[in-house]
Order: C-alpha cells, then sequence, then structure tokens
C-alpha cells in the first residue's frame, strides 16, 4: 500500500496533467449482445463503447455510467474505449431502456436510448397440500416463481379429469411475493382432479405470460352418498291409507359431521333431519299429498338432491255447496246445500264460522244480521274427511235513519272548521255516508263500523246539512233531518261616517255611525276620541250599524274621533278599528250677530263711564284754581269787591246754573237737549294796580286767569276772569 502522500502526488500530476494535454469524446454509443430482444434465460451484454482523441500518446482515464429506466445501477473508471455489463440468465425484470455516459475531466456525452426485450417468463413451479381429498373438504394450491422478481400475475384453474374445460378459474396479484397461496373447494361431483398454473409479468405496456404448469392428480371419496326415497305402501295408494315417504344416505369415515337431511313438497319442507342418515315423512294420504317431492343432503360446502312423484288415488270427490243467495235483506229465506259428485254415501255437516249449524246435507232458515259470515259443508266416509269450497253470505240489515250532529258546545266561527258527524246506529256495514247541501254531495265516506263518518267543512254562511246513508240493504238510501248551522261571522271591516256634513253648525246635533260588514250579532260597538283610551260611548246591538248622538254640538265636541266593533268571534287582541274621522263645529250667524251686538253695546257702554269720568275730574279740576285765588285781606275797591263777590258767587254755583230757576234748581243749558260741548282755556294776565290806590311802600300786582269756554253758537257762553292778587311786603 502506497503512503498517502504518494497518492496525493499522483493527483495532483494528474490534474497537471488534465491542464496541459488536451483531450475530446468523439463519439460514444451502446452495443447489446447477442441482441435487443432475447429469450427468457439467455445471457445478455451491454457494451458501451467511446471514442476519445488527446494529445497524449495514452488513453486518458474517464467514467463510464449504465442506467436503466434513468436509474443508474453501475459506475466505473476505465481507460479502455469499450466498457462492458454482463446479465446472466435475463429474466423479464431485465427488459427496459438502457443507455451509458462518459465522463471525462468537466465533459460528457451521453449515449442513444436502447430497449431491451426478453421474451416469456420462467415456469412457474406448482405444490399442492394433499393428494387424497373428501367431498367438501379444500385443497391448497401453491404457484411460484422463484427466478422471477414481483409483481407477479397468477392464475390457478381447477380441472376434472377427462372433462372438457376448467370448472373454476381464479385470478391473484401479488404485489411484494412472486408466489401465491390459494384453496379450492372440493365438491360433490369432484372425483379425480388437478390444477394448472401460469405467472405473468407487466413491463412498461406488454405483459409477457410463462408456459402453462399442471399440478399432480387429487383422488376425491364421498363425504355421503346420494340419497334414495322409500315409500310406503307400495303400489297404488288410496285416500285414507298411512303413508310413509323415507330419504336415507350412506356417511362414509372420512366425513367431520353429519350432513343435514330434507324432505320438500314442491317448496315446502315436510320433515328433515340434523343427526343420523335418514328423515320420515309420514301422513294419511289424501289425494292432496300427490305430487313432486323432494330430498336435499346439505352440509356446508356439498349438497346433493333427489326427487320423486307420489300419486294419492281419490276415495270420493270434493263436496261442494251451493247458496240460494249470497247477499239477501234481512228477514229473507236463506237455503244452503252439499253434495258430492256421483252421490256416494257420506256423513255431511254444514259449519259457519268453524261452527257446525247443520248435520245435514241442507240448512234453510230466515236470515238475520247474525246469519252473515263463510259457510262450509265436511263430508266424511270412514277417516277421510273433506272440506267444501266456502260461500260467503251477506246479510242486510235495514238501516236506521241516520243522525246528524255537530259539537254544539262550541259555536261555529266563519273561517275554522266545522266536524260533522253522521251515523246510522242500525245497519249491516259497510256503510256508504253522503253530506248533503242543498241536494247537492259534497262529500262521502265508506265506514267499516258503525262508528260515525266524519264530515269536515268550513262554512262561510248559515246554511243547512243534511246527510244520507247506504249499505247492501235494497231499501233506497236514508235520509237524515236537517242541520241548521248558524256562522258566527266575525266584525272583519269597521266604518266610521257623520250624517249630513263634517262641519256642524253649534247648536245642532252631532250624529255618528259606526257600521260594519255583514257580521253576526250581538256586536260591541266603542267609541273613542283620539289620543283618549277608554271610549265615551259603548253600546250592543244585533244590527250591522251603531248611531251616536249628541244634542247642541259645542265647540268641545270639535276633534277627531274613531270606534271600534267586535262579537265573540273576534279575539280580544284583534279588534276591528275604524278609520279617523275629523268633526268640525261653527257658529251659527244669529249667535255672530247677537255676540257682535253684545261686544258693541259692552264697548259703548265702557266709553260711556269712562267719558262721565273723564268729565267728572274736569270738572274738580276747575274748582281747585279758584280757591287758591282767594286773597286774605281784601285789599280791592268796593267795584272790584263786588266784581270778586259776584265772581266767587257764580264760581261757587253748579255748573249750568240759572237764576231765573226757583228753588234753586238744575237746568240744563241746552234747552233742546243737545250735546254741549265745551272747550276752556286758561290765559295767565298780568296787572298793575293804579298808583292812588297803592300804599306806602308798596308796589302791588294782580294777576289775572281768564277762563274762556267755547260753546256751539246755540249754546249759552260765559266768560269768566279770575284774578288773583298778591302784595310784595304783606
Amino acid at each position: 500500500m502506497q503512503p498517502e502522500w504518494v497518492q496525493g502526488d499522483k493527483m495532483w500530476l494528474r490534474v497537471l496533467l488534465a491542464l496541459l494535454l488536451s483531450f475530446t469524446i468523439n463519439s460514444i454509443h451502446m452495443e447489446v449482445l447477442p441482441a435487443q430482444e432475447v429469450q427468457n434465460g439467455e445471457n445478455l451484454t451491454l457494451q458501451c463503447v467511446v471514442d476519445i482523441s488527446t494529445t497524449s500518446h495514452a488513453q486518458p482515464q474517464h467514467r463510464v455510467l449504465f442506467y436503466k429506466d434513468d436509474v443508474l445501477f453501475r459506475n466505473v473508471s476505465s481507460t479502455e474505449s469499450t466498457e462492458s455489463h454482463f446479465i446472466s440468465q435475463a429474466r423479464a425484470y431485465n427488459a427496459g431502456i438502457y443507455k451509458c455516459t462518459v465522463i471525462l475531466n468537466n465533459k460528457e456525452k451521453t449515449t442513444a436510448e436502447y430497449e431491451v426485450l426478453v421474451r416469456g417468463v420462467s415456469s412457474p413451479v406448482v405444490t399442492l397440500d394433499r393428494k387424497e381429498a373428501i367431498e367438501g373438504g379444500v385443497v391448497t394450491v401453491n404457484c411460484s416463481v422463484p427466478e422471477e422478481k414481483p409483481p407477479v400475475y397468477f392464475t390457478i384453474e381447477k380441472f376434472e379429469l377427462n372433462a372438457k374445460g376448467g370448472k373454476h378459474r381464479r385470478t391473484k396479484f401479488s404485489q411484494n411475493q412472486n408466489w401465491v397461496t390459494l384453496e379450492f373447494t372440493v365438491e360433490e361431483q369432484d372425483r379425480v382432479i388437478h390444477f394448472q398454473c401460469q405467472a405473468g409479468i407487466m413491463y412498461g405496456k406488454r405483459v409477457e405470460d410463462s408456459k402453462i404448469v399442471r399440478s399432480d392428480m387429487v383422488t376425491v371419496r364421498e363425504s355421503f352418498s346420494n340419497p334414495k326415497f322409500h315409500i310406503s305402501p307400495q303400489g297404488t295408494i288410496t285416500e285414507g291409507d298411512q303413508l310413509h315417504i323415507k330419504c336415507t344416505i350412506q356417511v362414509t369415515h372420512m366425513a367431520k359431521e353429519f350432513p343435514e337431511i330434507i324432505i320438500q313438497k314442491d317448496k315446502l319442507i315436510v320433515a328433515h333431519s340434523r343427526q343420523g342418515s335418514e328423515a320420515t315423512y309420514s301422513v294419511m294420504a289424501m289425494v292432496e299429498h300427490s305430487g313432486n317431492y323432494t330430498c336435499k343432503v346439505e352440509t356446508s360446502r356439498i349438497s346433493k338432491v333427489n326427487s320423486i312423484v307420489v300419486n294419492i288415488t281419490e276415495l270420493f270427490s270434493k263436496p261442494k255447496l251451493e247458496s240460494s243467495a249470497t247477499r239477501l235483506d234481512q228477514g229473507e229465506s236463506l237455503n244452503l246445500w252439499c253434495s258430492i259428485p256421483g252421490a256416494p254415501s257420506a256423513n255431511f255437516s254444514i259449519q259457519k264460522d268453524g261452527v257446525t249449524v247443520s248435520r245435514a246435507p241442507n240448512f234453510t232458515t230466515k236470515a238475520s244480521e247474525y246469519d252473515s259470515g263463510t259457510y262450509t259443508c265436511v263430508a266424511g266416509m270412514g277417516q277421510v274427511v273433506k272440506q267444501s269450497n266456502a260461500v260467503q253470505v251477506v246479510v242486510c240489515e235495514m238501516l236506521s235513519k241516520p243522525r246528524i250532529f255537530y259539537d254544539s258546545k262550541s259555536e261555529v266561527i266563519k273561517g275554522q272548521t266545522l266536524r260533522v258527524n253522521c251515523q246510522s246506529r242500525n245497519g249491516t256495514t259497510p256503510i256508504v255516508y253522503h253530506l248533503l247541501k242543498a241536494s247537492t254531495i259534497l262529500e262521502s265516506r265508506r265506514m267499516s263500523s258503525r262508528e260515525p263518518a266524519v264530515f269536515q267543512q268550513n262554512p262561510t254562511e248559515d246554511t243547512e246539512y243534511q246527510c244520507a246513508s247506504d249499505n247492501c240493504h235494497s231499501h233506497q238510501q236514508m235520509t237524515s233531518e236537517p242541520l241548521p248551522v248558524r256562522v258566527i261571522v266575525p266584525v272583519e271591516e269597521v266604518q266610521l261616517t257623520i250624517l249630513l256634513n263634517n262641519m256642524v253648525e253649534s247648536g245642532k246635533d252631532i250624529v255618528l255611525r259606526c257600521w260594519v260588514n255583514k257580521a253576526s250579532g250581538p256586536i260591541t260597538y266603542k267609541f273613542y276620541r283620539e289620543k283618549e283610551v277608554k271610549p265615551f260611548s259603548e253600546m250592543v246591538s244585533n244590527d250591522t250599524q251603531a248611531i251616536w248622538r249628541k244634542a247642541q254640538a259645542s265647540k268641545e265636541q270639535e276633534g277627531e274621533y274613531y270606534c271600534t266593533a267586535s262579537n265573540r268571534a273576534n279575539l280580544v287582541k284583534h279588534v276591528p278599528r275604524s278609520n279617523i274621522l275629523t268633526v268640525r263645529v261653527f257658529l251659527s250667524p244669529w249667535k255672530k250677530g247677537l255676540i257682535a251686538v253684545v261686544v258693541i253695546g259692552v264697548i259703548i257702554a265702557i266709553l260711556v263711564v269712562g267719558a262721565r269720568c273723564y268729565f267728572l275730574k274736569k270738572a274738580k279740576a276747575k274748582q281747585m284754581p279758584v280757591e287758591m285765588s282767594r286773597p286774605a285781606v281784601p285789599l280791592l275797591t268796593s267795584n272790584n269787591e263786588k266784581m270778586l263777590s259776584d265772581t266767587s258767587t257764580e264760581a261757587s254755583r253748579p255748573y249750568g246754573y240759572n237764576e231765573d230757576m226757583g228753588n234753586h234748581a238744575m237746568k240744563p243749558m241746552n234747552e233742546n237737549k243737545e250735546p254741549l260741548t265745551l272747550d276752556v282755556e286758561y290765559t295767565e294776565v298780568e296787572v298793575t294796580s293804579p298808583e292812588p290806590h297803592e300804599g306806602p311802600g308798596m308796589k302791588g300786582t294782580e294777576t289775572v286767569y281768564s277762563e274762556i269756554r267755547n260753546a256751539k253758537p246755540e249754546a249759552l257762553g260765559n266768560r269768566y276772569s279770575r284774578t288773583e292778587g298778591s302784595l310784595d311786603g304783606t
């Protein structure tokens, strides 16, 4: 072994040579020997041939890679121009797509793809777990191809010796193994059997099959024999004889269990046995026991069958029962008679529903409802008893007059379902009931009992129903009495109107009309004012309208109104409500005039009172300046005094005083009683007294207030002058 440093030097030497030398791959191809298609088991060689050019005299070292179906299966370094891969005894799994690649330094080249075909599959090996088997047993077959690789398809077929074609063929796919094991049941017809096996392998879209390989022979033994019949008595069997039918088998010692023995007549099992080697059916022979009998012997996998026909001679014919009528009215005569063709002597009895009603071949009675039923005739001769055909007799009892009713505890409300009952208490069933309305059939019911027939109706208005019933009796159908139905129609729509006009004159009547659609009474009407919870009027009436009247309407009755109406068919929470009606109240013209006159009169009175107060105030205002102008010491002359006195006297008189009137009576100034209009004016005048009248060392002035009253020309007018004196230094 060379030291590591020597190997390292060689590697660097190769790298250096690669850098100094030049290489090129001219071509590369693959050769498949002896051919691309070979038979299974032949040797196969794959050669990868490469042509390389170099500046060196020696071939450079390169790598050769072999691929099968794009999977690398060999990698080799070589300095040769040809590198080979040998396959000994090629099998089906060696078929595929091959190619090779050469790598030189950083250069590489790959050949084209070559398809290699391997024809055929190696012959399978077949083995059995036994060479002798029993009916119903199992044979295990093993088939394998040791030289092939999975997955493999196996086909195994079972054959009977000297028989054409297989009896049972099975196919199984083995994904991970190159062998399979299958079990085959040995059937009752098998005597000598063998098996054949074939293997198949798929690659790509092709399937290659092996040769068919045959197994060893298997001998089959019976587990039990075919069944046999034994009939007693032998020969002719007549009705009344004791009949014995026996089925027997023989069971071999190799059987693991006893089979079940079954005797059938047609498809009816009449006898069977699970233990032993026989089964027996015993019965007194009758003609109906004639027929085909089958004996089956069965285990879990094996079944063997045998059949026989048994004939019984009839002793006498089946009796025949006849009736005068099968449908009779109550009270009619019922006649039954029984006979046997050929008229042999026999014992007769007539039965109704299994109960004997007559021990003679004839039966007569007056039909009643209880005579309805199924009648048969029984005839006996020795131990042989035969029953006739059945005769169904129906005796019809006349129906009673039906009664029609409904649950009267609850009222009939429009829109709700009404259950109308119809019933005939007497009469033969089935009974057909018809519900009538105005002689028209609304609905029909067929009742098989005497329970009442129930009809569901939805009446919308008051109506009448009748019921008719009919059965098998010849009498015509019966009709009930009419059933009146009062339908409570709920209030559905409410309207509120006012008579005459929505504008009502004060003092006249307000008449409101609350009316409904076609509804049943009594109806509760309630009148409301808008936004009020409690009604101001409530009344109950059978009429479809209610009137509310308010005499001598006033403004207080003005506003919005509505009403409600309901009866017992309306739910409390769903009381219909009318429209809202607005009512206006206005004053009559004469009242408006009266109010205007009163208002004007009040205004005039107020003005008069105000004017009087005003004039009284003015008169009082006149007197106050005169009193204030009176001097404490008289300083005037006699003329002045007289003047003042006159003035004072006049001033103290009431206004309008006339001296010519006696007793100081007041006299109006205007005798014509016309209103006097006065305007008063006050003028202040300053007067200087003459010097002769002045006292020593005094200088006096006088102030004169002049009151001027202006009156109409025809009125008397006066003019007054008031003088107020003041002395300086006094």
